[in-house]
């Protein structure tokens, strides 16, 4: 039996990705988190080298799935020591331990690894990163590839999908923003119609991610590093006012047109997704329709939970 490990499965991608691999029966998956362990899941501290060594050697997967890292780039210019350790060296160690296992790797990186000022980015272009993030996640790339002949980097943009909490993606993050600025009386809210990014539906890259899995399943391994995007390019602006629509409410909105963002980040690293596209690999699902989805899961989930609360009482 195909055996895949899948690390940091609490997060905003494990979880579509867990999801994902639930519909393969012929697999078994195993399921780690650091902070919000439930029963299906292994606590692990991926910063902890033999942590992750005894994991490895205890589970033997023949895949790991790396979901585990420091997203936030204004946490990691504050605390770039703790982004290399998530990061970087949790990369290596677990990039280490695969290859003794003989286990194929797939790690997640981003579009930041490139400065932004000449996309579209193919795979093989030469990365340029502006801020500790993007440099954290391109040494992480090196370091995956340095310790294992036997991996591949998935690059990603930004991620929004079914949340727990709105502060999970830097989409989701905008409807209280955007409710507030709806209220009688409110004043409009800033948002940077600047950059432009891409956004991507977790629940698609997941798609992208079992596509992967099942050709290392069946020994055709891709290696090397990949790329993934949504095509529908929108400024922070443009995502509020679509959020505004899906949610249904006239939202007080005022676009920022120059960088305005303590951490510099880049103008546009639309990522070009060629090499996957030529496997065949890919799904894309309409960022109304996708958000529409996330939003309405999110209100059920939130009325569930009021009512439970209510009859506990």
């Amino acid at each position: 039996m195909f055996k895949v490990a899948v690390i940091g499965a609490s997060g905003l991608l494990g979880r579509a990705v867990v999801r994902e691999l639930a519909a393969e029966t012929d697999w078994q998956v195993v399921q780690t988190a650091f902070r919000h362990a439930i029963p299906a899941q292994i606590a692990l501290d991926v910063r902890d080298r033999q942590a992750v060594e005894a994991f490895v050697t205890r589970e033997a997967p023949d895949a790991i799935v790396i979901a585990a890292a420091e997203r936030r780039p204004d946490v990691c210019e504050h605390d770039p020591a703790a982004a290399r350790a998530l990061n970087v060296d949790a990369v290596r160690s677990m990039a280490q331990a695969a290859r003794q296992r003989g286990a194929w790797v797939l790690s997640i990186s981003t579009d930041y690894v490139f400065d932004g000022t000449t996309p579209p980015y193919r795979d093989d272009d030469p990365p340029n990163p502006l801020n500790a993030y993007g440099r954290s996640k391109l040494d992480g790339e090196r370091a995956l590839l340095d310790a294992t002949d036997n991996a591949l980097v998935l690059r990603l943009p930004l991620l929004y999908g079914p949340v727990v909490e709105w502060s999970e993606s830097a989409v989701t993050i905008l409807v209280p923003a955007v409710l507030a600025s709806a209220r009688a009386g409110a004043p409009a809210v800033a948002m940077d119609a600047w950059a432009t990014r891409y956004p991507t539906f977790t629940p698609d890259v997941a798609v992208v991610i079992r596509a992967l899995l099942a050709r290392c399943a069946d020994g055709n391994a891709v290696r090397g590093i990949v790329q993934w995007s949504g095509d529908e390019p929108m400024t922070k602006y443009e995502i509020a006012e679509r959020l505004a629509r899906a949610l249904g409410v006239e939202a007080r909105l005022a676009a920022q047109t120059a960088p305005a963002d303590a951490t510099p980040r880049p103008r546009d690293c639309h990522l070009a997704s060629t090499r996957l596209e030529a496997l065949g690999i890919g799904r894309r699902t309409p960022f109304d329709v996708a958000i529409g989805t996330v939003l309405g899961g999110f209100e059920r989930r939130g009325s569930e939970a009021r009512a439970t609360t209510h009859t506990d009482q």
